[in-house]
């Protein structure tokens, strides 16, 4: 199960491989883990993040536990977190999937994927002659599926709804 970041202004790519589940839980972990490993590298400074998703799956608009999870993490690391989700049917024009899936798509094109290891080193190995590289990491957590949040839960939280998508910052590509 792959949770992926694609950083567009430094055209750099991080990959998560779960061995579970797709869940709220392994995206934010993945989302925190990437935070620790690479964004707190290339971003020392920064007190906002940015996530672009699509609107369904494990971090869809919808799904009260990535909420929660989020907010968990904005409270851990102090960052502040702005999530605009595409519309269904438009993840298409989410820069990841034409400038990081699509090229480890490419990569490991007609070969077979029989364990997590070659899994891992496709990925690893992604590069493009425009400068496109890709870390790898496997996630061997086993996360449940189904978690419940209850209505209490979401009261708690502070989510602050945006009325439109917004601006970019400047130096945002």
């Amino acid at each position: 199960m792959p949770y992926g970041f694609y950083d567009v202004k430094a055209n750099r790519g991080s990959v998560f491989v779960g061995t579970s589940y797709d869940t709220p839980e392994f995206a934010v972990d993945s989302i925190e883990k990437w935070c620790r490993y690479d964004g707190r590298h290339w971003y020392k400074d920064a007190g906002e993040l940015l996530i672009l998703a699509d609107c369904g799956g494990s971090n869809g608009y919808r799904c009260r536990a990535w909420k929660v999870g989020l907010q968990r993490l904005a409270d851990r690391t102090g960052l502040t977190i702005h999530v605009s989700h595409y519309p269904p049917g438009a993840s298409k024009w989410n820069p990841i999937e034409h400038r990081l899936f699509s090229e480890i798509s490419k990569n490991w094109a007609g070969r077979p994927l029989d364990n997590l290891l070659t899994i891992k080193n496709y990925i690893g190995t992604t590069k493009t002659s425009t400068g496109l590289r890709v870390k790898a990491y496997v996630e061997p957590k086993n996360y449940r599926k189904g978690v419940k949040v209850s209505k209490a839960e979401m009261r708690n939280l502070n989510l602050i709804p945006a009325d439109v998508l917004p601006q970019s910052p400047k130096n945002f590509q």
